[in-house]
């Protein structure tokens, strides 16, 4: 796999990783044809785990690699990282500020106050603002592992590919239940389900285009993706488990998230 990727342009291996990751939020997406419904508690202990592979790719994929890549700077290897790593949470703040959305199994939408006649529409938004983000992260890691030929680097690139996907799955369930439950048809709330990761192919192409344009600020954006990924799962995705019960499942299934996404960096980045 690896020799084959070698072969593309870094916005190529960026695309076709990110179209695995939008898939898996469509087979996600798809359980709404198999069941009527699904638990509070499943969707607790999905999205807990879909936590903790992003805060063990934030570290191992993006900021490990960041201060590795900061060796020469004048003031500290530590420097790159904190900077970027502020500027991506501040970057994702802001779009919350701005953007509406409603976080699942709240009532009040945040953003800018829009009038929408079905709260489940402010759901996708909030799920499609979260996959920014991780699409950029994915695109940067690309770019970033074409820039210095690294085999090793472009391997971290797969694994968080790989593990974004994964908690991708749980997402495009948490997106398109809801709209089922809504009154949409199961086939428009796969569509939307499916449609709301979207944004991670055309995140991903921008952000290998930005590492090529700025390529002295690489440990920056690094960090920066990391950053981004951090602020949404203090921010929206540890917050949405807590709501309903059943917290010390999904503080496990981050664990068990956190720990798989630290073994498939560490054993194959």
């Amino acid at each position: 796999m690896l020799d084959f990727l070698m072969t593309l342009e870094p916005w190529q291996q960026a695309l076709i990783a990110t179209l695995f990751t939008w898939t898996m939020t469509g087979l996600g997406a798809a359980v709404v044809f198999l069941t009527r419904g699904v638990s509070e508690n499943f969707l607790n202990i999905t999205l807990g785990f879909a936590g903790g592979i992003m805060v063990a790719a934030s570290f191992w994929s993006l900021l490990s690699p960041a201060i590795e890549a900061s060796a020469d700077n004048p003031i500290g290897e530590w420097f790159p990282a904190l900077i970027g790593f502020l500027a991506g949470a501040l970057f994702i703040y802001l779009f919350d500020k701005i953007i509406p959305h409603r976080h699942r199994g709240e009532k009040d939408a945040e953003g800018i106050s829009i009038d929408y006649s079905r709260r489940s529409t402010l759901l996708v938004t909030s799920l499609t603002l979260h996959n920014i983000p991780e699409g950029l992260s994915i695109g940067i890691l690309f770019g970033a592992a074409g820039l210095s030929r690294d085999p090793v680097m472009l391997a971290s690139a797969l694994t968080l590919a790989v593990g974004i996907g994964l908690q991708n799955i749980p997402e495009g369930t948490a997106v398109s239940m809801p709209l089922r439950a809504d009154g949409a048809s199961k086939p428009r709330a796969f569509f939307w389900g499916w449609m709301s990761a979207i944004v991670e192919p055309i995140s991903a192409v921008i952000g290998v285009l930005l590492i090529g344009a700025i390529e002295p600020l690489l440990p920056y954006a690094l960090a920066a993706g990391a950053g981004a990924m951090i602020f949404v799962v203090v921010e929206e995705v540890i917050p949405s488990t807590q709501k309903n019960g059943h917290s010390d499942a999904a503080v496990f299934a981050f664990l068990i998230g956190f720990s798989v996404m630290m073994v498939l960096d560490v054993a194959l980045g």
